[in-house]
Order: C-alpha cells, then structure tokens, then sequence
C-alpha cells in the first residue's frame, strides 16, 4: 500500500480540499514519521513503519526555507492562500514550535499578507502554554476530535501517550472560541491482533451525539466533517456516505456553528 512521506521543511504547494492553495510547513524529518498519534487511517502510515534517521528541521532551517519558496511564488505571481503546518506527524511536537510559528507570521506579513496559517493539530500538546499562545496567533488553529469515545480513541486514533479527551475538551475551551474542529468520520472494519473484525465506523448516533455534545461546549468557530480520502495503511477502512457527512454536518449547524463536509 502506497504511502506519503512528505519534504521537510517545506513542500508543495498543493491544493486543499478545505484550505485552497496550500504551502505545506513540515516539523517532522524527511526521512520518516514523528506522531503522538498513530492513526489507522493516516496517509504517512503507520508510526512503526516509517521510523525516521533524520533530525527535525531547525527554526533556521524552516525560515530560510520558506523564505526562499515565498519569494519564488512572489516571482511566479502564484501566492498561496494559506501555509499550513502539517506533514509526517504533529507539529506541536516541535520543541521549538511557538518560535517557528512567530517566524512563520513574520514572513507571511512580508511576502504574503492575505494568506492564512493554519495549524493541523491532533490536540495532544495543546495543553502546553507555549503551544496554546503560538496556536492563538495563527488565523486557522485546526485541531483533532474524532470521538469523545475513549475506547475508540484508544482504537482508532491510538494515542502514543497520555490522552484523556475529558482533559483535551477543556484544554479546547482555553482557546474561547478561536479553534476550529476537524473530524474523521469513516466506516468499515479493523482486524485485531487475534483476527477478530472490529467496526471503526463512527457515523451512528452512539458516536454522533455525544461529540456533537463536545462541540457545543467548545463553541469552535467552525467545524471540518472529513472521510477518508487516500489509500490508509490499515485495510478494511471505507469512506462515509456523502449523505452520513451531510445529515451530520446539519446537526452542526443547527447548533449555530458553521461546519463543512468534504468527502
């Protein structure tokens, strides 16, 4: 099965279903995959798969970097509409992240100040000051809730430390509303260590109602519903129905909180 190891530090720039034209920061080494999640549907694989040789890009490494590819996009007349870190794990991770974002906004003023930084977050370090203040600077702070399910969690998301989605929720109301939630819906099966069939869908009520719970008590300004769109390392995972995404993105906004689907 194919999977995609993406440049470091930049890549791209490539087209979001959600983001537009994107110009991807990636934290992570080139070589391979740093995750505190190690999602069965990720299309950068498996965390065991894909143990990297290199280091992190440094602060140095990742400004001059994207200065040299803004100011080429600058020459091509070809701006982005968003930078956004993400690429071969979580960029929170960082030890030096909230420095980097800080670069990042400085450069983004200079050569591309109508474009956006985003932040594609599982929200496992969101509980750290340093990362919540750098993720309040940026204008798109994306971040993780697949379920409020914790065997779920457990199962699908696999959390390769501490994670308790009671103590994530309240970290998410810390950002008052300046948060948008991203979230996996899928369906089909995973086979377990002992060849027993487990059911990874997440579109019925049992799952539904109580994230849209979460939401509410969030208060996000938006919310991204999202399925499976390339090939996962894990097989028997299937896409959700456009209607299964549609019925809950309504629910979303019935709340009063705009939400998107992409299929």
């Amino acid at each position: 099965m194919s999977t995609i190891i993406y440049p470091s530090p930049i890549f791209g720039p490539i087209h979001s279903r959600r983001l537009g034209i994107s110009l991807g920061i990636n934290l992570m080494p080139a070589d391979g995959k740093v995750c505190s999640f190690n999602c069965i549907y990720c299309e950068c694989g498996l965390n065991e798969d894909h143990r990297p040789k290199l280091p992190r890009p440094t602060p140095e490494q990742v400004s001059e970097q994207l200065e040299l590819k803004l100011q080429e996009m600058v020459s091509a007349g070809q701006l982005p509409d968003v930078l956004t870190f993400a690429g071969n794990g979580e960029p929170t991770c960082h030890p030096h992240f909230a420095e980097i974002i800080d670069d990042t906004l400085r450069l983004r003023d200079r050569y591309c100040p109508k474009a956006k930084v985003s932040v594609l977050s599982n929200s496992t370090m969101i509980h750290r000051q340093a990362v919540h203040d750098a993720l309040m600077r940026v204008d798109n702070n994306i971040l993780k809730l697949d379920t409020v399910n914790p065997d779920y969690i457990k199962m699908v998301d696999q959390p390769t430390g501490h994670y308790d989605v009671r103590e994530v929720i309240d970290a998410m109301k810390r950002f008052q509303g300046h948060l948008i939630i991203q979230t996996m819906f899928m369906r089909g099966q995973k086979e377990t260590a002992d060849g027993i069939q487990e059911s990874v869908d997440n579109t019925g009520d049992e799952y539904v109602a109580p994230w849209l719970d979460a939401v509410r008590e969030i208060r996000p300004q938006q919310v991204m519903v999202y399925t499976i769109d390339r090939e996962t390392p894990t097989l028997g995972l299937e896409k959700a129905s456009r209607e299964q995404l549609d019925a809950i993105r309504d629910r979303v906004i019935a709340l009063g909180i705009p939400c998107s689907a992409s299929y």
